[in-house]
């Protein structure tokens, strides 16, 4: 034992002790797992379908996922994040929200946070997904939302307007602060191909909240030969949306264009409602797509949807929806479904 030590060896400890402390409180870290359950009973009909489909179906009205982030202090304001998110179906037990995606593939990266914002590499989240789920009263529903279905779903009338998926991969995200409720994204992406031989994906949105009015602006251009499933190599969206609260109600808009460089163009209109009833949520949408093809007529999608939402508890809640499509030259489509939704 070091001679500074004897007969001192209590105060020894105690000094031990606080330099470990000193040494924790400077590196914290957190690890956390979570997710969310989401399972309905239900028909679903899209619009050119010869016949009803019933179902015991996963994320009505969002998509199941479980997942873990954690953060470690660095100091000075600085944190390392990172996050790793997998979608399943709960009414199977299969992973991935459809068959032969990544396992990760809700959201998967590392990255550092501090004063400047944050930064972050990996599989990030579509800035164009963000602004559409945020302004639509359904959320990130793939099977009632009106403009998630017409946006990232592909139909009778074809292939999804919006050819990338809700996160893409190989990319770089720049998030800002928040100043005055205004803060914006930034993300680029090179598919991971060296030099990425002109197939680079670009995008960007802005998010203001503040008081009762909430407005986004988006902007995606896609170039990754992979992604397309229309026919195009190249395709440009854009969407601008608001929310404007008045007490128990909300207000929702959104216009979204989708060019593509074969010439196809999708316009798309959504405009909804929720409404406070009670301890629940009443909700109403509807979305109209023009889909101007090269040669020939001009394609019509319609679809409304009405739900309400009712929470049984902070984490659980019920819902009921229904949703009816109208589309050019084919037969309606006409959805219903109950559900639960379970947060952990």
């Amino acid at each position: 034992m070091h001679t500074d030590c004897r007969g001192r060896w209590g105060k020894c400890v105690a000094a031990l002790a606080l330099c470990a402390l000193a040494g924790a409180v400077h590196a914290q870290s957190s690890v956390s797992l979570y997710g969310l359950a989401d399972a309905f009973a239900g028909v679903v009909r899209m619009p050119g379908a010869s016949g009803n489909t019933w179902q015991v179906g996963s994320g009505g009205m969002t998509t199941s996922y479980w997942g873990m982030s954690g953060s470690e202090d660095l100091g000075d304001g600085l944190k390392t994040v990172f996050t790793l998110e997998s979608f399943y179906r709960i009414n199977g037990g299969q992973t991935g929200s459809f068959d032969g995606q990544s396992f990760f593939g809700r959201r998967a990266f590392v990255g550092l946070s501090g004063r400047f914002g944050e930064l972050t590499l990996g599989r990030n989240d579509s800035l164009l997904f963000v602004s559409t789920l945020l302004f639509n009263p359904f959320g990130n529903s793939f099977v009632f939302s009106p403009m998630v279905v017409h946006s990232f779903l592909g139909s009778a009338m074809g292939a999804a307007s919006v050819q990338s998926d809700t996160a893409i991969d190989d990319s770089i995200a720049y998030h800002t602060p928040e100043v005055g409720g205004l803060s914006g994204s930034l993300l680029y992406s090179n598919a991971g191909i060296a030099g990425h031989a002109g197939q680079a994906n670009y995008s960007a949105n802005v998010l203001y909240f503040a008081g009762p009015f909430s407005a986004t602006a988006a902007l995606q251009s896609l170039h990754t030969a992979s992604l397309f499933l229309n026919g195009a190599t190249e395709q440009t969206a854009w969407l601008v949306g608001g929310a404007y609260r008045l007490d128990a109600l909300k207000l929702y808009f959104q216009y979204e264009r989708v060019d593509n460089n074969t010439e196809v163009t999708d316009d798309t209109v959504q405009i909804g409602a929720s409404a406070q009833v009670g301890t629940g949520s009443v909700l109403v949408s509807w979305a109209g797509t023009r889909r101007w093809p090269a040669q020939g007529s001009d394609i019509r999608w319609s679809t409304v949807a009405l739900g309400y939402d009712y929470p049984l508890s902070k984490r659980t809640d019920v819902y009921a929806a229904w949703r009816y499509d109208t589309m050019t030259s084919v037969s309606s489509g006409n959805s219903v479904g109950a559900g639960i939704r379970m947060k952990f």
